[in-house]
């Protein structure tokens, strides 16, 4: 997990790379601002036009005393509106004036908020694509350390909540900023002393709530941090359903996953404590500051006798309509806290280095002679102990060399070196004298197909997870693939055939169906180097035999590296290397290696009993396991 420790300069930095998300959506913003600017101001505008309608009404032949400039100007707008209408008429006119102006406002104001949503959901949208593309290439390692119920909440929620950037800045904050701005204009035409007024005590509303804010920042991403928890409890637990329940786990994980969530809950309730409390706060300050103007609006000494009847009556309504936008822009800063928190965690994965970013002027890979090891070393950190070490070996163009030895000995990890899923720490890999550090990986990786024990299938079709590793291959291509795996019996016996879709992680086949289909894939990619990693090592007798039977197929005029446990099926390699320790400690064909009496009789010995396991043939001689 990466720390929290940002410092205070971390949000300002944060908002100003979120914001630079926006730059594809200037327009829509440019055009959302402004429908949100005159929006307001036709808001505004609504309280101009209701100081004729009520001087009209109540019979006043003065208004505001003196003619302020403001009053003149919407006099001299109405006047072309109102000649020659009857009493009744110009109350008709003023009534469809300020109907119409609120039309207006509200259409733009509705194209506003549209304009924000598009702009929040494209934000999000291009979040969440950037962080899956770059989680598919940051360091292998890191990967497995992390949870993935991590990964998703940042994915998922944490870029969902940055659009309150968005939401709070355009759709609000712009909006309610202009209006009180606009209904200023209008108080201070009104009465300029008490706008002094409001001006004076609404400073304490927003210094109020500062502390507030920080804390908000820090709880909103603790409950980011809960949140991806419970969601890494919940994805690896349903994952091992099966296990749970054999286990007769099932109170305890439930018990467990209360746990999770009720520690989720405490920190809602601790992070909304302080979002809520913005509200009350803000709105007491404002009560107050509206206490104060009523109560000196109808003192003489800021009315100065000046202030007629209409005029004190739009004042208090001004002051009671700016009540909401500035009670909704003290919120701002707490809806931007928890923005910029949710940011954070999201730039905290795309600030992490990509393993698999490639440079200009790497060579394509090509395979015609030999892939060679030379002194190849791994650790997985600089102070770890190796995991590899002096690992000096060749493979011939089709030769099949095949690792065994102890779990743990290192053997799977050589296999990922091969098409560079992780890089050696010491050493080089040569494929025909090309370091493959200086090829692409994906020109490396075109060469090559990898069939393992762990099956990856995906919720697809089987004609989907087939062509998985083959774009647009034709149905034909597929099922021809399928055949030589043995795999087009069952599929054709599946509810929709090809069509069927496979659930996830393929759990409507059995294991040996699962490693077939698997198969087909690699026959389908046609790679001139195979890896094979376990592939028979968990499948009853009768699929063994039919998975052995199309791996053989799939072998044939290709390079094969193969790992296994089970010695019976590597005897007819070309090459056995005997991994131990993160080393080679012997090597040969299986003939060689049993007369040494080393390490690898003594695995033969224990899984063949002590009976001296036959010479092995020659491997394309016979139809056998490997």
């Amino acid at each position: 997990m990466v720390a929290e420790a940002h410092g205070s300069a971390a949000p300002p930095a944060t908002a100003r790379r979120l914001l630079g998300w926006l730059r594809p959506y200037r327009g829509r913003l440019f055009l959302g601002v402004a429908a949100t600017t005159v929006a307001s101001v036709l808001d505004g505008a609504t309280l101009l036009f209701l100081i004729p309608l009520l001087r009209h009404l109540f019979g006043s032949a003065g208004g505001l005393s003196g003619g302020t400039g403001l009053e003149r100007m919407v006099d001299d707008l109405l006047a072309p509106l109102l000649a020659g209408a009857t009493a009744g008429g110009v109350t008709v006119r003023l009534v469809a004036l300020l109907w119409a102006t609120l039309l207006c406002k509200n259409g733009l104001a509705y194209l506003s908020a549209l304009l924000s949503v598009r702009v929040q959901e494209g934000l999000v949208r291009d979040l969440r694509g950037a962080l899956f593309a770059h989680l598919l290439r940051l360091d292998l390692g890191w990967l497995e350390r992390t949870r993935g119920g991590q990964m998703i909440a940042r994915v998922m929620q944490d870029a969902d909540q940055t659009k309150g950037v968005v939401s709070a800045g355009l759709a609000s904050f712009f909006q309610n900023a202009v209006l009180i701005l606009t209904t200023l204009a209008v108080l201070a035409q009104l009465s300029p002393r008490l706008t002094l007024l409001t001006l004076a005590v609404a400073p304490v509303l927003l210094v109020g709530i500062r502390a507030l804010l920080r804390r908000l920042r820090r709880h909103a991403r603790a409950r980011a941090e809960e949140a991806g928890e419970m969601t890494a409890l919940l994805a690896e637990r349903l994952g091992a359903v099966k296990l749970i329940r054999t286990s007769g786990a099932e109170e305890r994980e439930a018990a467990r996953f209360r746990d999770q969530a009720d520690r989720y809950r405490r920190s809602v309730v601790r992070t909304q404590r302080f979002a809520t409390l913005t509200s009350p706060v803000s709105e007491l300050f404002g009560g107050l500051l509206l206490v104060l103007l009523i109560a000196a609006g109808a003192t003489a000494s800021f009315r100065g006798g000046q202030l007629a009847p209409e005029g004190l009556l739009v004042f208090i309504v001004a002051a009671l309509r700016i009540m909401a936008p500035l009670k909704a822009i003290t919120q701002f800063p707490g809806q931007m806290a928890q923005a910029l928190a949710s940011a954070e965690r999201v730039f905290d994965i795309l600030g992490l280095p990509a393993a698999e970013l490639e440079h200009d002027g790497l060579a394509p890979a090509r395979f015609e002679r030999e892939i060679r090891f030379e002194e190849v070393g791994f650790r997985y950190a600089a102070d770890a102990a190796p995991v590899l070490e002096g690992i000096s070996f060749t493979i011939t163009r089709g030769q099949t060399v095949a690792l065994v030895g102890p779990s743990g000995a290192g053997k799977t990890t050589m296999a990922e070196l091969l098409p560079r899923l992780r890089e050696p720490t010491a050493g080089r890999i040569l494929l025909d004298d090309a370091p493959l550090a200086t090829l692409s990986r994906a020109t490396v990786r075109a060469l090559m197909a990898v069939v393992s024990q762990e099956t990856v299938l995906f919720n697809e079709t089987v004609a989907a997870n087939i062509g998985y590793g083959r774009p647009g291959a034709s149905q034909a291509e597929i099922e021809a693939a399928a055949r030589a795996a043995n795999a087009h019996d069952f599929i054709t016996g599946l509810p929709a055939g090809y069509e069927t879709r496979l659930g996830e992680r393929g759990t409507r086949l059995s294991g040996g169906q699962r490693q077939r289909i698997a198969l087909a894939r690699a026959i389908l990619r046609d790679p001139p180097i195979l890896i094979l990693d376990e592939a028979t090592s968990a499948l009853d007798s009768e699929s063994e035999r039919l998975v052995q039977d199309a791996i053989l197929r799939l072998m044939e005029g290709r390079t094969v590296l193969v790992i296994a446990h089970r010695l019976a099926t590597v005897r007819h390699a070309d090459l056995i290397l005997v991994v131990e320790g993160g080393r080679i400690v012997e090597r040969g064909t299986h003939d060689t290696l049993l007369a040494a009496g080393g390490v690898y009789q003594r695995l033969a010995a224990g899984q063949f009993g002590a009976a001296t396991p036959a010479p092995a043939e020659p491997l394309r001689s016979r139809h056998r396991p490997l």
